[in-house]
This record gives C-alpha cells, structure tokens and sequence, in this order.
C-alpha cells in the first residue's frame, strides 16, 4: 500500500506512524522520519568577457546567488569599469573585483580598459593623457578593441573597413567604457556599410548614455546619405534649450540626442524601413514602478514640439527603456500616468489600457470613463489603430468614403482608403458606428501592418485547420488571420477564433498592448 502526502514544505522533517492491523484489529505500528527534497533551482550562465584573471567568476549559477567576478590585471592598461549588455547592477562597476546578484536569465558582463602609454628615454616618467578602449565583440564571438578617439566632449571610434558586415549572422556590439568629461559618443562607419541590402546585419554601441543598435540598410535608398563617411551620434541633450513647460515635465529624467552626420555634414536622417532600437538607463521614482505602464517617450523636434513614442517603454528587467525610431532627434523619458474610473487595477486589461492611454492612443469615452465593455466601432478601431503606428489623418481628403462625415475620424478614414488599409463595405460606404467583427479587426490590423512593412514574425506551429470555427472565416479575412495566427499573433480561446464575433474596446487595448510590447 502507498500513501501520497500533499502540502508538505521542502526541507522541514515529518513524523509518520504507521501501523499495520491484522484480522482482529491489532498490530504493531512504526515510526518513520522524512523530509521531502527541494526540486533542483535551475541554473544561468555568467559569461565573462575581456577578464585576464585565472577564476574570472564566469560559469552556472542559480537565480539570487551573489556572484563575485574578477577582471585581474593587464599589462599596460588600467581596469576602466565593467558593463553588461543584459543590465547587470553591479555592487561597484568601478572595481576589478566586485559582485552583483544572479538574474533569472543568461547574462554577460564585460571588463573594459584604458591604455597606458609606456614612457621613453631616462628622464622621470612624465603623465600621459590616458587612452580608451572600446571592446568590439561580432556575431560569431570574435572580440577586438579599438581605440576610442577623444575631442572635447565627444568620445569616437572609427570603423576603417568593413570587418564585420559581411556575413549575415553578424549582430555586432561596440561597448565604450565611461569616459570623464564626454557627453556624446559616436561611431564613424563607410556609408556603404550602412546602405546594404543583401545581409542583415546590426551593429549596436553599447554607452554610459544609452545604447543605438543600427541595422545595415539604415541609409540604403535616402538620397540625402550619399557620400563616404557617416558618424552616427548618441549624446546628452541639452535641457536648458527646451520650453519650460517641456522641461518641467522632463525634470532630471534622462534627455538624450541622436543624429547623424555625413562627411562631417550634419544631416535629416529618416528611413521608415529600417527601425532604429534606442535604450536609455533608468531608475524610475517608486510611484512610476508602482505604475509603470506610464513610463513614456518622447520626440521633441527642433522647435520644443512633443509627440509620444508609442513603443517606448521601461524593461525592470534590463533597467531600460527602449523604443524605436526612424528618425532621430531629442528624445526624453517622461512620466504620464492615465487612469479611468472605470478600469479598476484588478482587471485583465488593466496594464493595456493603462499602457494606451499614456501614450495617446486613447483618450477614453468621457468623463473620465474608458468603457472597456462596450462593443468597438469601426472608426473606433481604425483610430486606435492608425495611432498606434504613428498613421496621420488626412487633412482636406480629395477622395473619402460618402459616410465619413466631418468628425474626429473623418481624415482618418480618407487616410485608410487612401492607403489601402480598408476599402469599406461596398458601395463606397465605411459604416463608421457599425459593429466591428474579430475577423474585421484582424484584417485591418494585418493590412496596416503591410502599410508600414512591419508584418510579424515567427512560427506558432498553429495554422487556421487548428481551430473548430475556421470555416465561419469569409474569404477576404482569410489570408490575415491566416498570416496572424501561423505567427503567434492571435491565438483565440477554447480552441476557437470567433472570427463574426464582435470585439470590446478592452479587447482591442489588450490587442494593442500585445503588438506594441513584442
């Protein structure tokens, strides 16, 4: 006979008596002793990168551990600090033998060093101005330094030749240890190397300021990036140039400045096919981690004009907050908590239309009411999407549906006929106030994604013959739920995808959010 106990804590002795009764009632009885074992804590890599210690503190640790890593000594170079891609805290960056506390998740950290020059001839040794190293670290693992070349308060390196662009699998990262007295880091690149469409290769500077991870094709088909030499540009912006009201509401959060000069020229860089990542370190005020879905940014143009980010967000995890661009600019963090009355904080879909909401994406229904229950409408929907991807409205369409009236989605839907993103419902007809269908909703979304190239990726391993109610789905919806489901976009419920099923205005915020955070 066999006994299963349940709701026992690991680690902590239980007494069992166990008696075994024979025909008449009686027996004897044992005493057994036992303490049920902890379930194995899954283990993550440490890499240590540029250590010249014999136990650098790279290997397997459990999440919790207190990690002890040592950067040893190097002949000629003194030990600058160390970094760390995947946003370890360290208990001092500044020393070669520190420690920081083991993350749920692979992590690499980085020793970075400052050359020393060897001084000549018999007389005393004379100061040298100090020298810097950048670590470069490619795809396939190979890891060099260059020289980081200092001009007043900008630090640079130089990129000569192409000595990474040219395999597809290279994703290579450029860490520049902090440097006194310099502002804005930069990194000089043949144009060629970023106007290339036959690989797709990064290229991220890693800095104290932020870090820009660039994609090969950034300057490929911009007329106005013809030439031989580009320098790419990440640097502390300058507050005291911005509006007050502006910079009241940056306060001390971080305000940092991209931009790109060609041949030495200063130049308007936009390219709506080759995204830019941006992360900024941050350590948010306790009420914005209580909330951090308010945690924002913000594009500022040269005349103090502010427009919202809508993919920035903070990451506690890495301790950053990252977005997208395709442009550069001034950028800041900002805080915009947004709140309704009726989104309470215990609600699924809370996060979403809290996270939608910050960044004026919805501006809810009145009086301080979201109305998450409601049915959406189409021009609602189309709205929310269009904003979502930074879609402007059309202002004085020469061609619009018959029934786009003269309201606040009026341009909006002149801009979707015009962009193909909806042709309506026959009859040169959009039925704004109508109802809209899952399946309406996934084929807008799908065609506003071809809109502005940015379809998904990925595999589910799902496909439309997954789900019981596959048939319902009309022909023209067909080809976006298919593309969206094979890549894990929608996933449905209960095995379903309800496509003639109409959608809430939760639905559509939490729909919003899942895009806007992949």
């Amino acid at each position: 006979t066999s006994y299963t106990f349940t709701g026992l804590t690991n680690g902590v002795e239980y007494t069992f008596f166990v008696s075994a009764v024979n025909g008449v009632g009686a027996g004897e009885w044992v005493q057994v002793k036992a303490a049920p074992e902890a379930p194995p804590k899954p283990t993550f890599t440490v890499t240590v990168n540029d250590s010249h210690a014999a136990a650098s503190g790279a290997g397997s640790y459990a999440e919790g551990e207190i990690i002890t890593i040592n950067a040893g000594d190097r002949v000629n170079y003194n030990f600058s600090g160390w970094t760390s891609p995947d946003g370890v805290t360290f208990a001092d960056a500044k020393s070669a033998a520190t420690t920081f506390i083991m993350p749920a998740k692979n992590v690499t950290v980085i020793a970075t060093w400052t050359y020393i020059e060897e001084s000549e001839g018999g007389g005393p040794d004379t100061p040298s101005t100090p020298t810097y190293q950048a670590n470069i670290i490619s795809g396939t693992g190979t890891e060099e330094t260059l020289q980081v070349s200092i001009n007043g308060d900008i630090g640079t390196i130089v990129i000569e030749e192409e000595p990474w662009y040219g395999r597809p699998q290279d994703n290579v990262i450029i860490e520049i240890p902090p440097i006194p007295d310099v502002g804005t880091y930069s990194v000089d690149i043949p144009v060629q190397d970023l106007s290339r469409t036959d690989i797709q290769g990064t290229l991220t500077l890693n800095t104290e300021v932020g870090s820009i991870t660039i994609t090969s094709n950034m300057l490929e088909g911009i007329a106005e990036t013809a030439g031989d030499k580009a320098q790419i540009n990440i640097g502390q912006g300058d507050k005291s140039s911005l509006p007050e009201e502006v910079r009241d509401k940056v306060g001390d959060r971080p305000l940092i400045q991209l931009n790109l000069l060609i041949d030495g020229k200063q130049t308007q860089w936009s390219n709506p096919n080759a995204p830019v990542m941006v992360s900024i370190p941050y350590t948010p005020a306790d009420e914005e981690l209580a909330n951090p879905e308010g945690i924002v940014v913000w594009y500022i143009d040269g005349a103090g004009n502010v427009v919202t980010i809508h993919n920035g967000r903070y990451d506690p995890e890495t301790g950053m907050v990252t977005f997208y661009t395709t442009h550069f600019s001034d950028f800041a963090v900002v805080y915009n908590k947004a709140s309704f009355n009726d989104v309470p904080e215990d609600a699924w879909y809370y996060k979403a239309v809290s996270f939608i909401a910050a960044r004026g994406i919805t501006q809810g229904t009145g009086n301080g009411n979201f109305s998450p229950a409601s049915k959406l409408t189409r021009a609602e929907c189309l709205v929310m999407m269009m904003r979502t991807y930074g879609i402007d409205p059309d202002t004085n369409p020469a061609d619009n549906f018959s029934d786009a009236g003269d309201t606040y989605y009026t341009g909006y839907l002149a801009a979707a006929k015009r962009l193909g993103i909806s042709s309506g419902v026959g009859n040169n007809m959009f039925a704004p106030g109508k109802e809209i269908t899952r399946q309406e909703m996934f084929t807008m979304l799908y065609n506003t994604l071809k809109v502005i190239r940015q379809l998904p990726q990925g595999d589910s391993g799902k496909t439309l013959l997954d789900f019981s109610d596959a048939s319902e789905i009309a022909s023209w919806a067909e080809e976006a739920m298919t593309i969206l489901v094979e890549t894990g976009l929608i996933r449905g419920s209960g095995g379903m995808l309800a496509p003639t099923s109409t959608a809430t205005r939760a639905e559509m915020a939490q729909l919003m959010y899942n895009l806007l955070i992949r």
